[in-house]
């Protein structure tokens, strides 16, 4: 299990549309992938409970990932979320 702590860059202005990449993202791996805002645990693979976050720029986001794949699918969550 990989945990790493982010701070968000994407999202600037079509926040549901970032969130949906982001699943994308996630859900090509086989690694459980779960964020953390604020106390708040949300499966990644899902578009509902990510949606529920209501992700900003600037947040600080807990990153954990688990299984296989979890290095590859940590870089590229990463990447993603702080914008590179």
């Amino acid at each position: 299990m990989i945990t790493k702590n982010v701070e968000l860059n994407v999202l600037n202005y079509e926040a549901a549309r970032s969130t949906a990449k982001l699943v994308q993202i996630a859900t090509q791996y086989h690694s459980k992938v779960n964020i953390v805002q604020e106390g708040k645990t949300v499966n990644a693979k899902s578009i509902m409970g990510m949606m529920t976050l209501g992700l900003t720029p600037g947040k600080i986001l807990g990153l954990t990932v688990d299984g296989d794949d979890e290095e590859a699918a940590m870089d590229d969550m990463v990447a993603f979320l702080s914008g590179q």
